[in-house]
């Protein structure tokens, strides 16, 4: 990460929200090109394993008991990616009640995934109207946004950045619009700090929640609570599989935590915010190893138990994707389930 700010000026340097607005999904940009999508650089719940479409399918047939099955229920899934966690999904509802009845859809600025089912929508656009469930998974810690440090006098300045190098400079002083959500949501950044203006994310997310008529919005990220921000921010870059220094050339991830109690308010309905580890227990992902005695009576079958239980250890550990949170809104029903 880029701790160390220098004072000078260039002429070849943004703002970090326009910066990553082009290099994200821009022309050519990481998640706009065709050639690679982002499993090919970072490993998410989606792609660590099965059990996480399985978890989100209980979710989503619990939201589908309180509403009461309707003739239609939507599945959205914005930031779909290359469309993983809906295939997944599609696959699952095979066999069961919801087959005719839902309809997935997949939010992405890419074009449209070779392969995908052809029952799976494709837009680049949240639809106006959803009943059922809007599902974010990863999606927020990739709205630009802004960057800024407290100088040597205190003030909070905007932090450039050169798009070809990843250098960064100071810049003027904070807007009024950057002050408030600093003041109410980073409040106690010191000398050298960095705060990363989570204003747009709140937007992105309120507007996403504001969607759906009935049912539930559930986004799914790295983030941290007023309480305990990272006092040197936690924007990062990744390129095929590896962390690296966030250049914000369109070649690599650009990402950064998400201040998930600031969206939480904004979205202006009830929220739970819950960690990974307890909602896929209550969902019921568990990764306890299998009793060692069905090693002898089945072992087929405590090989494959004993796989799930390695995978669902895997999203459940809080040093890992286990530390993601959920922030969950409830529009329009109550659910009765154990999340």
């Amino acid at each position: 990460m880029n701790n160390c700010t220098a004072y000078i000026d260039s002429v070849t340097t943004v703002g970090w929200r326009s910066a990553m607005t082009r290099a994200l999904y821009g022309p050519g940009g990481f998640f706009t090109r065709a050639a690679t999508g982002p499993a090919d650089h970072f490993r998410t719940s989606v792609h660590a394993s099965p059990l996480f479409a399985g978890a989100l399918l209980r979710l989503i047939q619990e939201v589908d008991d309180a509403l009461g099955h309707p003739d239609h229920l939507d599945v959205v899934d914005v930031g779909a990616g290359r469309g993983e966690l809906l295939t997944a999904l599609d696959a699952l509802v095979n066999g069961s009640d919801l087959r005719e009845r839902v309809r997935l859809v997949g939010v992405e600025l890419a074009g449209r995934p070779d392969g995908l089912p052809k029952e799976i929508g494709w837009r680049a656009d949240i639809p106006d109207s959803v009943t059922g469930v809007l599902l974010a998974t990863e999606w927020l810690d990739n709205v630009p946004l802004d960057l800024a440090e407290v100088d040597a006098d205190g003030r909070l300045r905007q932090v450039l950045v050169d798009p070809d190098t990843g250098l960064e400079t100071l810049g003027r002083d904070l807007d009024a619009a950057d002050r408030f959500w600093a003041a109410r949501w980073w409040p106690d950044a010191g000398l050298g700090d960095r705060i990363e203006i989570g204003w747009p994310r709140d937007a992105a997310w309120a507007e996403a929640v504001s969607s759906v008529r009935r049912g539930c919005a559930l986004a799914i990220d790295y983030g941290h609570l007023r309480s305990s921000r990272p006092p040197l921010g936690t924007l990062t870059g990744f390129r095929d599989g590896r962390q690296i220094e966030p250049v914000p050339d369109g070649s690599c991830d650009v990402t950064a935590h998400v201040a998930i109690d600031s969206a939480a308010v904004a979205a202006g309905t009830a929220y739970r915010i819950i960690g990974q580890r307890e909602a896929l227990r209550g969902l019921g992902v568990d990764g306890g190893r299998p009793p060692l005695a069905l090693a002898s009576t089945d072992p087929a079958g405590y090989l494959r138990a004993l796989s799930a239980a390695g995978a669902a250890a895997e999203l459940t550990d809080p040093a890992g994707l286990g530390g993601h949170w959920w922030l969950l809104h409830e529009v329009g029903i109550e659910l009765r389930g154990n999340i």
